[in-house]
């Protein structure tokens, strides 16, 4: 199969797996996302997000995130990053098809690591949260690997299908140690170098339970 051909059928499955995953209405969620980095020098970032999370595919809010934040190279593959999110959640209460809301503001601190071997590009990211309700307050570690991994060219460039895929490790302050384990998988399209968009499926395993989601994020750089 030639390179042409190749893309044309990972975009027709690429756009089919949004039309299952936006069709969905199961007890497995959808995660909407929008990611954005401004470049402000060589030195300083602006980070912008919003995550709109449903337990269905809409209409049904499970959680809205909200988050920004400042980040410095301290080297061409370190950054050091000070941020805040807002985040409001509607979980079921047990048993029961009432929801309570919680509204936390949380505030964060990250250092991400990026490297390349070979055509993969890999990130190391440890987070460390401060959060605060409306009559609690916790503190939460969060380990993050993550990779890209480019099909079609050496490095990711423009219009170039790609793997991506990532665990996350949660661990608590204080109360049960585990928070929860992330484990995700998707199919990403560079549209450009500034564009990216990727469709996925994370899995997020906690003491009781566990849950999947259908993603669909958008990334730009600019």
């Amino acid at each position: 199969m030639n390179t042409k051909k190749t893309k044309g059928f990972l975009l027709f499955v690429f756009i089919h797996i949004f039309g299952f995953v936006v069709a969905q209405n199961t007890n497995t969620g959808n995660w909407m996302q929008y990611f954005g980095n401004k470049k402000i020098n060589e030195k300083w970032n602006w980070w912008h997000e919003v995550q709109y999370r449903n337990y269905n595919a809409v209409g049904d809010l499970e959680q809205l995130l909200i988050r920004t934040g400042i980040g410095y190279n301290s080297s061409k593959t370190d950054n050091l990053h000070l941020g805040y999110a807002y985040i409001l959640s509607e979980p079921y209460i047990n048993g029961t098809a009432e929801k309570n809301r919680i509204v936390e503001n949380r505030i964060y601190q990250q250092f991400v690591n990026r490297n390349t071997m070979g055509r993969g590009t890999f990130m190391t990211r440890l987070r460390l949260e401060e959060r605060f309700f409306t009559d609690d307050f916790k503190v939460r570690f969060r380990a993050m690997n993550w990779i890209n991994y480019p099909l079609h060219n050496k490095s990711i460039i423009d219009k170039t299908f790609y793997l991506s895929g990532y665990h996350e490790l949660f661990l608590n302050g204080k109360g049960p140690t585990l928070d929860r384990l992330r484990l995700y998988g998707a199919l990403g399209y560079f549209i450009n170098k500034k564009i990216k968009i990727e469709l996925g499926y994370l899995s997020q395993i906690q003491t009781n339970k566990s849950r999947g989601q259908f993603q669909m994020a958008v990334f730009t750089n600019y």
